[in-house]
């Protein structure tokens, strides 16, 4: 190869490097094509549960995402629901140029709960609240009795740098919705008759701030979406009298928004033929009872945010009222000494 051609083909090695160069530096591309390409994309993560398995799939029916810059301002947002979730690698691509943002995620309000509208550069992240839907009654209390679709709490922060590529970050969830069923059963055997009964949960925790905190609301009452009666198994200890194998108990379920440690939500049982309190007790410190027969570590909190569903077995006298010598929770049985666990 003589000089002249050698230069030629050096010169244009020279314009190719060149242009590549000043394509990956000089553009950013928001989807998946082109090899200098910059494109980001969260993930969403829901396993703090009790299974510790991500069941986000299964259980997030819409997600509602909106990222804001370090001043605290939106320029982002971006919402799914339906059968795109369902995929095991779902992630949804934002538009960002590269920097720090906040992330916060309301997953599958829907009816239940109220977000206010979003507005790019104007809406900032204290504005996102979330608050539950409700009645009020003329006690000025916010009555709930209808059940409450899941609601997911996500917040993430973070860095999108300019480096070319597909550039995740993923997002944990919060489940903030809970069941709670409570089962009423003679110790006699007898029968219970769920009409009898009122059932209801009292907390002050319909409204929800962007970090997941309790902002100051009105009482919320919790009724039940279902009331009825089902069989039950007797324990032979519990029912010496009759031996009977299975009795008919009353069932009632109610759903709650995020139980926190530091409120005291009541759970109250009335005998609506007497007109009187049947039980009357405090939901966090009777569901922690049975936190200690988990053998994974995690304080009170993680415990209430990752069990979801609250069962709680109460065993009648002859008189109708709670025999609170044993009660059984998530299927423990608790037995206790005058009202204290034992």
């Amino acid at each position: 190869m003589n000089k002249s051609a050698y230069l030629r083909k050096l010169g244009l090695l020279v314009v190719l490097f060149a242009m590549i160069f000043a394509s990956c530096d000089n553009s950013i591309v928001f989807d998946d094509e082109g090899d200098c390409s910059v494109y980001y994309r969260i993930n969403f993560k829901y396993d703090k549960n009790m299974k510790y398995a991500d069941a986000f799939s299964n259980e997030v029916t819409s997600v509602a995402l909106y990222v804001f810059d370090e001043a605290g301002t939106l320029v982002y947002k971006g919402t799914e629901s339906g059968a795109a979730l369902a995929a095991e690698d779902y992630s949804m691509p934002v538009e960002l140029l590269p920097g720090d943002y906040e992330l916060l995620a309301w997953c599958g309000a829907g009816e239940s709960f109220s977000v206010p509208e979003a507005i790019v550069g104007v809406t900032t992240i204290e504005e996102l609240k979330c608050r539950m839907n409700r009645e009020d009654d003329a006690a000025g209390f916010g009555v709930v009795n209808k059940e409450l679709e899941n609601l997911f709490h996500g917040y993430l922060k973070t860095t999108f740098t300019d480096e070319p590529g597909v550039q995740y970050q993923t997002m944990e969830l919060t489940k903030n919705t809970n069941c709670v069923r409570v089962i009423l059963q003679h110790l006699s055997g007898e029968d219970v008759d769920h009409s009898l009964f009122s059932f209801e949960v009292q907390d002050y925790n319909g409204y929800l701030a962007h970090d997941n905190s309790l902002l100051s609301d009105q009482l919320i009452v919790y009724k039940p979406w279902s009331i009825s009666t089902g069989s039950a198994d007797v324990d032979a200890e519990l029912n010496d009298a009759t031996r009977a194998t299975a009795v008919n108990v009353a069932l009632a379920e109610m759903t709650t928004s995020r139980l926190v440690m530091g409120q005291r939500p009541i759970l109250v049982v009335r005998n609506l033929k007497e007109d009187k309190v049947v039980l009357s007790i405090p939901i966090i410190d009777y569901a922690l009872l049975v936190k200690g027969f988990y053998n994974r570590p995690m304080d009170d909190q993680e415990y209430l945010d990752r069990q979801d569903e609250y069962n709680f077995t109460f065993f009648l006298d002859e008189s109708g009222d709670w025999a609170s010598s044993v009660i059984m929770i998530n299927s423990w049985r608790v037995v206790l000494n005058n009202g204290v666990i034992n």
